[in-house]
């Protein structure tokens, strides 16, 4: 790849701030560079809840400028990826200990009213031993309530952001660290330090203008390349997650209130499974080597079963993830109070930086665009919003369907279109394209051939296609981050995914 020597601006991360921000200048016609020192998405923005969602309870905590930002987001989120979003429906069941109806009632009031809504339901109350979601829980759980919030594929997410990017004109690099940043007469220059195949390389790039959007790393960044020490106070709180044979059969997510003020979320997954998350403990660390505990893991355990028939116990967890968010120090006692809002600080003393404090993914669009601005007006470029009525890659389904407007309805008749076409693919492997790729199976299937099985389900063909557009080095970046097929898939089939990269990082062999 050629990597241009002078840019507008270089972005440091390739989480989905980084990714949202680079798009968004992309756009605007500005050059760009994005540099990720991992894979995209390898650290919190694919070890969420994996929701786009306003935050019912962070309406406790007078939170209401953050809900409203982030309710007016959901419709706009989904409608720009209908292949990797869809609605959700969460139950909510009445514990008399926890908190009063009238309250419950009344923050739902707020949730469905604080922000448009054109394709999610309102909030209704429910009568659990008549509605299918109180199968599950245990009899004494009579009475529910039941809202609507977005589910998301995350690290999907952030990897199409960087491909629109891309196709908009950036440079986006992965594997690739950004270790030594100077001023020199208004403009910043950069070491960036490239590693592929095994080979190692240093990079000069001159920018006008640097974002720092590390995201956990943002004020080590900081401290270590620019020499700023405590410009902002970040908290580190760790999220983990547990994925279980799936515990009921409905298509609701539950929402459960814990007796430490807490809530658990548990959420259909991949079918198969039920995803259980998430814990809010303090992380002070190794940032790359965020692991769930036993303790956690338990945790998650015994909340889950104070309210299901059935005990969920240690043993059945098949899959478990952690990350670390990055959240502004509000100095809240209580981890799970922490704000989740975004602040944007721009200092102009030498050069144009931007650093990105916090954040939630809901809001990822709406940071980028306010970023974007900032960044223009202190270059001097004029570029009007653009994003809020923009597809993602794969979202625009026009060439197989006649899109209704309804972004559900619409990747269940695509999903339809393609088994149609390509009847040849099965049902299965029509199913899970659409929901991954949209449009963009195009790409996959552009060569014709599907080329070998190198596990069930995973043709050569799809391995082609993410290490030519997606940025796949490995089999890690396949199985759990582009696609959670390592769910699915034995030791044995996992292996031979990792072996395909191997010694020739993804050559086709024919």
């Amino acid at each position: 790849m050629q990597i241009p020597a002078k840019v507008d601006v270089l972005v440091v991360g390739g989480g989905i701030n980084g990714a949202g921000i680079a798009r968004d200048l992309a756009g605007r016609g500005l050059s760009v560079l994005l540099c990720e020192q991992h894979d995209l998405a390898a650290h919190t923005s694919s070890s969420s809840t994996k929701l786009i969602h306003g935050g019912l309870r962070y309406l406790e905590y007078y939170e209401f400028a953050l809900v409203r930002k982030s309710l007016a987001e959901r419709e706009v989120l989904m409608r720009s990826a209908p292949h990797i979003m869809w609605p959700l429906r969460f139950v909510m069941p009445h514990d008399p200990s926890m908190r009063p109806v009238w309250m419950i009632r009344a923050g739902l009031f707020l949730y469905d009213h604080l922000a448009r809504r054109e394709l999610l339901p309102a909030s209704a109350t429910v009568r659990l031993r008549e509605h299918p979601a109180g199968g599950p829980l245990k009899p004494h759980f009579t009475k529910g309530f039941v809202y609507s919030d977005g589910w998301v594929d995350d690290a999907r997410l952030v990897v199409l952001n960087a491909m629109d990017a891309q196709r908009l004109g950036a440079t986006v690099l992965t594997r690739c660290r950004c270790e030594r940043v100077v001023a020199e007469n208004g403009q910043w220059c950069a070491s960036l330090r490239l590693e592929e195949a095994g080979d190692e390389s240093v990079q000069p790039v001159r920018a006008r203008a640097l974002i720092n959007a590390a995201g956990p790393w943002t004020a080590r960044f900081l401290g270590e390349q620019l020499g700023q020490v405590g410009a902002e106070a970040l908290r580190l709180v760790k999220g983990s997650h547990i994925v279980v044979p799936k515990l009921f059969d409905h298509g609701f997510a539950y929402i459960f209130q814990n007796a430490d003020k807490r809530i658990i979320f548990l959420i259909p997954y991949e079918r198969e499974f039920t995803l259980i998350g998430t814990t809010e403990i303090e992380w002070n660390g190794e940032l790359g080597d965020v692991r769930i505990d036993a303790s956690e893991v338990e945790y998650l355990c015994q909340q889950a079963s104070r309210y299901l028939v059935r005990t969920v116990v240690p043993g059945d967890v098949v899959w478990s993830y952690a990350g670390v968010r990055p959240l502004l120090d509000d100095e809240a006692g209580d981890a799970s109070a922490v704000t989740r809002d975004y602040r944007l600080d721009l200092d102009q003393a030498r050069a144009p930086l931007l650093s990105v404090w916090g954040g939630k993914i809901t809001t990822y669009r709406k940071l980028a665009e306010e970023a974007a601005d900032m960044l223009c007006t202190s270059l001097g470029v004029r570029a009007a919003h653009w994003t809020e009525h923009a597809m993602l890659p794969g979202g625009d389904l026009s060439g197989w369907i006649d899109v209704s407007g309804r972004p559900e309805a619409d990747i269940a008749r695509f999903e339809q279109a393609l088994a149609a076409r390509r009847p040849e693919l099965g049902l299965e492997l029509c199913r899970r394209w659409s929901r991954s790729y949209g449009a963009l199976v195009e790409r996959i299937l552009e060569s014709g051939d599907l080329g070998r099985e190198v596990a069930r389900g995973l043709f050569e063909a799809e391995l082609d296609y993410l290490r030519a557009h997606e940025w796949a080095r490995s089999g890690d970046d396949v199985l759990w981050r582009r696609s959670k097929l390592g769910l699915h898939m034995s030791e044995s089939e996992r292996a031979a995914v990792a072996g395909w990269w191997t010694p020739q990082v993804g050559m086709r062999t024919n």
